[in-house]
């Protein structure tokens, strides 16, 4: 069974693995249930555009989730690679990017929850970096998505890249606090 560490986690997992028809969404329903003394997150809904249903079990990982936006504590997700963390990053962040730079700074706190989840994302990719390695071993992405963003550019998956790109989005949500505070 796939060990979630968050609820977050789980869904994300749910969000990268689209119907086989292809459609990526659909509408589910949450529950928790008790297998064998651990505790399941089912997640149950019908695909919207074949009418196949869906359905993913995930045991909870022991830890006290973290808060969202983050996924887990400190060690790596065992559901997600570092490849799909970063595509989720990267992806977010593109689409938060074009958002700020056509709206007026007063309305940037509207996109502060995305960025929130881009930089939670790659924080997640810097998590599979281990002790004294300055790269995210190859053998680390399992997925098809994951191989082909690292086969792309490794260079990526560095310690000083990952750290970079950290430093770069931390600054855009800083940003976002200066010029548009919370209203309140």
């Amino acid at each position: 069974m796939l060990i979630a560490r968050s609820l977050q986690e789980a869904h994300l997992y749910i969000d990268l693995h689209p119907c086989a028809c292809g459609a990526e969404q659909f509408a589910r329903e949450h529950r928790l249930e008790d297998h064998d003394g651990a505790l399941t997150a089912v997640f149950e809904g019908t695909c919207p555009q074949c009418g196949r249903a869906r359905s993913f079990a995930f045991r909870m990982a022991d830890e006290l989730p973290p808060a969202p936006p983050a996924f887990g504590g400190e060690e790596p997700s065992s559901i997600v690679d570092p490849g799909e963390f970063m595509w989720v990053s990267d992806e977010i962040s593109t689409e938060s990017g074009l958002r700020l730079l056509n709206t007026a700074p007063a309305e940037h706190r509207a996109m502060r929850p995305s960025t929130a989840y881009a930089i939670a994302a790659l924080e997640e990719v810097a998590k599979f970096l281990p002790p004294g390695r300055n790269r995210v071993p190859e053998d680390r992405f399992l997925s098809e998505r994951g191989r082909a963003l690292y086969a792309k550019d490794p260079e990526r998956f560095t310690r000083e890249e990952i750290g970079a790109a950290l430093e770069l989005k931390r600054s855009i949500l800083a940003g976002i606090d200066h010029f548009s505070p919370p209203r309140g």
